[in-house]
């Protein structure tokens, strides 16, 4: 199984998924690592991530997933996967992938969530593009939707639970 967290910045993703990954003893990858110089630059500048932007890093998110899939390998990846096209685009085909939305919480926490983090080139004042771009899943996405307003060990948890997984000893 592989397992996509997903949601806005400052949610969480980082944090779940590695912790999530930890506690299954599964690979994790941080899914940010895979934007190009470009976009990166492009974010650190201020701007914004267009569609057209984003679709070389959907790419290498996926080509992430899918020779982890390949190998037979477990593994969580971060991924905002902001649209309903985006995880649409990942998911298609992969019966093996696994996908947890971190549900968006108060703009103010997740503010003080990204002013706490160090070195990420990802601006709090970009926190508001990517507002108005997402598209919460619906009831008919294969999407499990999380709250992540608890404490982020009873985050993991919850997702451990829902996906129907145990812990490693």
């Amino acid at each position: 199984m592989i397992v996509v967290v997903a949601g806005v910045a400052g949610s969480g993703k980082s944090t779940i998924g590695s912790l999530l990954a930890r506690e299954l003893g599964w690979e994790f990858e941080d899914g940010d690592d895979l934007h190009s110089a470009a976009n990166i630059a492009k974010m650190k500048a201020g701007h914004p991530l267009t569609d057209e932007d984003r679709r070389p890093w959907l790419g290498a998110v996926a080509a992430w997933i899918d020779q982890h899939a390949a190998a037979g390998r477990s593994g969580v990846i971060a991924c905002s996967a902001l649209k309903r096209s985006y995880r649409d685009q990942l998911l298609d085909g992969r019966p093996e992938l696994r996908m947890i939305f971190l549900e968006v919480i108060g703009r103010e926490t997740l503010v003080a969530r990204m002013k706490g983090r160090h070195g990420h080139f990802f601006r709090p004042a970009l926190l508001d593009s990517q507002l108005a771009a997402v598209e919460p899943p619906i009831p008919a996405e294969r999407v499990i939707v999380v709250d992540d307003d608890n404490p982020p060990a009873d985050v993991v948890r919850e997702i451990i639970r829902r996906l129907g997984l145990q812990r490693r000893s």
